[in-house]
Order: C-alpha cells, then sequence, then structure tokens
C-alpha cells in the first residue's frame, strides 16, 4: 500500500473572552472553538494523514526548518497570522534568538514543498492589517502578491466564484455552479500564474510554482463565516479541498 500523504494545518482556532454587564454587576467568560472541521473531514477522507496545530499549539511546536517541514507533503495555513509563527514564546519572553519560521516556510517551498494559504480575518495581510504576510518570505513563495493594507471584502449579498480555468486539475470535475461566499481577501496574481477561479472580479484561486515547489492562495474560508453552510455543505466542498491540497503537493 502507498503511503498515505501528509498534511499539516494551522491555524483555524480562536478564543473569545465576553463581558457580560448586568446592572451594576458583571462577569466574564471565556469560550475556545475551531474552525477546522470541514477542511480536516475533506481531507480525512481523500485519505489524507492530517496533522493539526491550533494557532496557540503552532506558536510552540510549528518546524522551525525547512526539514522538519519536510516531513509534510502540504502545509497549509488558514486564519493564523504571521506574528503567531514570529514571536514564539521563548523569543517574545525570553528574548531568546529563534530561526524565522517564515523563512523556513519559504525554503520548503523552494525545494519541492507545497503550500496552501487559506483566507481569513488573520491571513494574507488580514482585518487592520494584523496578519502581515505582505512582504514576507511567505509572499515571497505565494502565487500572489498581498495588499499592505486591510485587503478585505465584505460580501454579505453573497458573491457566486466562478471557475476560470476548466482545465486545472484543482477545479477537476468542479465546472458547475458553486454556492455563494460572503467575503475574501482581495490579492494580485503574479505573472506566470495561473487564476483557477475568481469571486466577482477578484481572484479566488490562484496556483503557481516557486522553485522545485507549488502553492495556492484560496481567498475565501474554508469555513464560517465567509464560507457559509451552503459552501460548507455543496457536495464539491472535499473535491475541492483535496484537489487543492493534491495538486500543492505535486499531484
Amino acid at each position: 500500500m502507498a503511503n498515505r500523504r501528509r498534511v499539516l494545518i494551522a491555524g483555524e482556532s480562536w478564543t473569545v473572552h465576553s463581558i457580560h454587564q448586568k446592572g451594576f454587576d458583571s462577569f466574564t467568560t471565556t469560550e475556545y472553538a475551531e474552525g477546522v472541521e470541514w477542511l480536516r473531514a475533506a481531507l480525512l477522507a481523500g485519505g489524507w494523514d492530517v496533522t493539526y496545530q491550533p494557532a496557540h499549539v503552532a506558536a510552540t511546536d510549528f518546524p522551525f526548518d525547512a526539514q522538519g517541514l519536510s516531513a509534510y507533503d502540504c502545509v497549509m495555513l488558514s486564519d493564523i497570522g504571521a506574528n503567531t509563527l514570529l514571536l514564539h514564546p521563548d523569543t517574545f519572553k525570553k528574548s531568546k534568538v529563534l530561526p524565522n519560521r517564515l523563512d523556513a516556510i519559504r525554503d520548503y517551498v523552494r525545494d519541492g514543498g507545497g503550500l496552501v494559504m487559506i483566507g481569513g480575518y488573520l491571513t494574507f495581510q488580514g482585518i487592520d492589517a494584523k496578519a502581515r504576510y505582505h512582504g514576507t518570505a511567505v509572499e515571497e513563495a505565494l502565487p500572489v502578491t498581498i495588499e499592505a493594507g486591510d485587503d478585505r471584502v465584505e460580501r454579505p449579498e453573497g458573491v457566486k466564484p466562478g471557475v476560470t480555468d476548466k482545465n486545472h486539475p484543482i477545479v477537476r470535475g468542479l465546472d458547475t455552479a458553486w454556492p455563494r461566499l460572503l467575503g475574501y481577501n482581495r490579492f494580485t496574481a503574479k505573472a506566470g500564474a495561473t487564476v483557477v477561479a475568481r469571486a466577482g472580479d477578484d481572484p479566488l484561486i490562484v496556483a503557481g510554482g516557486f522553485g522545485k515547489g507549488r502553492s495556492v492562495a484560496f481567498a475565501s474560508d474554508c469555513g464560517p463565516h465567509w464560507a457559509p453552510p451552503p459552501f460548507v455543505e455543496w457536495e464539491g466542498y472535499a473535491p475541492l479541498w483535496r484537489q487543492i491540497a493534491g495538486w500543492a503537493a505535486g499531484d
């Protein structure tokens, strides 16, 4: 039996602190949540060996070099800002010198790895430009140029994705109507990259090569809120993500 392909997913988690004010009195509650379930299920069903690092785990456990990342055929970054990978607790709290993990991602792709960045409030440039991937080594490896400011495009009325390259393996069998999305990050395809699908007039899926490897930029989310229930429950959802990961890994 052939070895199962391995994917590392980093991000797609958050913690919410709420203040409940009731007249004179108040109290706080804290909730932890993850948004990886649909993506993880799609890849597992496609035979992938999935390693998932929530953002707070990736802060410490994400590999420091291309050799560590080479254990995976594909690395996916979803809703995890550059600071989480740059500011390991030993650097932030103890001023310890450590390798730059954004450089490690670039080197991993250049050496033949597969990279997928998935949109959200804390990927690409993100809300208030806090994701901060513009001008980084990760941007070098991606097939897109990231905007310098807040790059979100909110579409509460919904935007219909449209396939622009029906022959690309990422969208094989998916040239029918797609469910609407509620937003995305705006970026520009680099020269030589392929715009596989669009959201309105903007690129939605862009694929390209970097060194010996490949990378894919998916402008919208893999789960709510930008990817609403009709999208994550769509019959094309799982094939789409399996084909994105597979193409990035060299299929």
